[in-house]
């Protein structure tokens, strides 16, 4: 290039000849003639034929290979390499780059290097939301954890919501939503999702979808209307798939270390807060992303009512010892459900059981395997009937008691019907709770008797029911002398000779 500009300089403005240039830049003549009569300010050269000496023959063939692989479903296609290896078969000996590149010219002639273009997409206020999965690490008490981290992004303003679960089950994607539109203030009209089973039964034809039916559910009580996109096309929710890949970025890139889940989702909820009120808008440069929701879309959001009753239910049977079975671990139940059918409604942090609609079970929900869950509280009717089963019975071993009750057990354990007398001072913490069976038992050790009698008896002196209510009587049942209470009567009588 910069001979070429040296040419044109010596010729058009000092005016020199060309068999001067020729021997002063100690080039050919010819060179500089084609450097003078092209007219361009820069030396340009395409090569009109491209010789492939090995590929030539075997053109055909690899065009055919090309065509009829385009027309297979996507998951059936050849790769570069094996129709390579097909026509290694053949007798070709072109290198696989060679193949590569004439397979890249072939695509670019068949007008389908157009895919790679998309149309940019405008969203109205409090038009759309965009929900999505991605799965992240994050070091949770010390142990390193793969996580499922929910993504929900408002389409207008690009205001997100992330929060982290330990799987990817429908109860997660209720309670997804459930925070974010209670964030938000309100949902979208449309969500728009991926095929994904917790949402999806059945794909059909073009864009028609057979949701599930807890998943329509939701969408009814939030006013949305679902959409789900073409499978394997992502860009039909560029907004959130773009996000997924800045949050992991920002926040994922190094694991971050908490104590708790619940930690985490504190954290990501705050990150998420400051990079929208920090982060401008990508259309409006002038403000932010909170700004942009504040003033235009979140008074066009329908407005947040009540959260979603977001369960995953499934029906079991309870065992003779009052144990249910839910995703790999046992929940201990109340004894009347006991060889009964209840339905297990399984939240996003918390596990219930029902019987005939009533409440029978409610557990902080756990994600291993094998793990047993009991509430000692649920056994007090069989410890009634089998008090013996105090002493070694695995909802009691690990137990923590109040210290005064505990003080109690260890008094009247050395008697030969303790254990009846425990039982009987624990049933009755379901009617006066637990804080106040300690504070008698407080009371009864302090006066010396720790016996259940002397306990309950005190819980029953504390149950004073108050004054009485006045009763009016009528008049036609009134005395006519009213008696006195004088029992001055009485020491008149004592006092009197015998």
């Amino acid at each position: 290039m910069e001979s070429f500009a040296k040419i044109r300089r010596a010729s058009k403005v000092r005016k020199e000849s060309i068999r001067a240039i020729s021997k002063k830049m100690g080039v050919s003549r010819n060179t500089v003639r084609k450097a003078l009569r092209s007219g361009e300010a820069a030396p340009g050269y395409r090569r009109s034929v491209q010789p492939r000496p090995k590929l030539g023959p075997f053109v055909p063939a690899l065009e055919q290979m090309l065509e009829r692989n385009a027309e297979r479903p996507r998951r059936e296609r050849l790769s570069l390499k094996r129709i390579w290896r097909l026509l290694a078969d053949q007798g070709c000996d072109a290198g696989y780059n060679a193949v590569c590149r004439y397979a890249a010219e072939w695509r670019q002639r068949q007008g389908t290097g157009a895919s790679r273009a998309f149309v940019p997409l405008a969203f109205d206020p409090g038009e759309a939301y965009q929900f999505d999965w991605s799965h992240e690490f994050a070091v949770l008490g010390g142990a390193t954890s793969k996580l499922k981290v929910a993504h929900l992004r408002l389409c207008h303003s690009r205001m997100s919501c992330v929060r982290a679960y330990p799987r990817e089950t429908q109860e997660m994607v209720f309670d997804a939503h459930n925070r974010a539109f209670e964030q938000f203030g309100g949902s979208c009209q449309r969500g728009i999702y991926d095929n994904m089973k917790t949402a999806v039964d059945a794909i059909f034809a073009v864009r028609d979808r057979q949701f599930n039916r807890r998943f329509l559910e939701m969408c009814s009580h939030f006013l949305v209307e679902p959409e789900a996109c073409t499978p394997r096309a992502g860009w039909e929710k560029g907004r959130v798939e773009r996000q997924v890949g800045d949050v992991r970025e920002r926040l994922f890139r190094e694991r971050p270390r908490f104590d708790s889940l619940e930690d985490l989702n504190a954290w990501l909820a705050e990150a998420c807060d400051r990079h929208a009120r920090s982060h401008p808008h990508p259309d409006h440069p002038e403000m932010t992303v909170w700004e942009v929701f504040q003033r235009e879309e979140r008074r066009c959001l329908i407005p947040w009512c009540r959260p979603f009753d977001g369960y995953r239910s499934r029906t079991a049977v309870a065992t003779k010892t009052c144990l249910v079975l839910v995703d790999g671990n046992r929940y201990s139940v109340e004894a009347r459900a006991a060889l009964r059918r209840v339905d297990a409604l399984a939240y996003a942090d918390r596990v219930e059981f029902r019987l005939d609609g009533e409440t029978v079970g409610s557990h902080a929900r756990r994600f291993g395997r094998g793990q047993t869950v009991y509430d000692w509280l649920r056994y007090l009717p069989v410890l009634r009937r089998k008090p013996g089963a105090l002493r070694n019975g695995a909802p009691f071993r690990d137990w923590e008691l109040p210290v005064p009750i505990a003080e109690v057990r260890k008094r009247l354990g050395e008697l030969e019907d303790g254990d009846r007398q425990v039982v009987r001072i624990l049933s009755a913490i379901p009617d006066s709770g637990l804080d106040e069976v300690a504070s008698a038992c407080a009371e009864a050790l302090a006066s010396g008797a720790a016996g259940s009698d002397h306990v309950l008896n005190i819980l029953s002196r504390r149950r004073d029911p108050g004054p009485q209510p006045e009763i009016e009587i009528p008049e036609r049942l009134r005395l006519s002398v009213e008696p006195e209470a004088d029992c001055g009567r009485y020491d008149a009588l004592r006092q009197a000779p015998r």
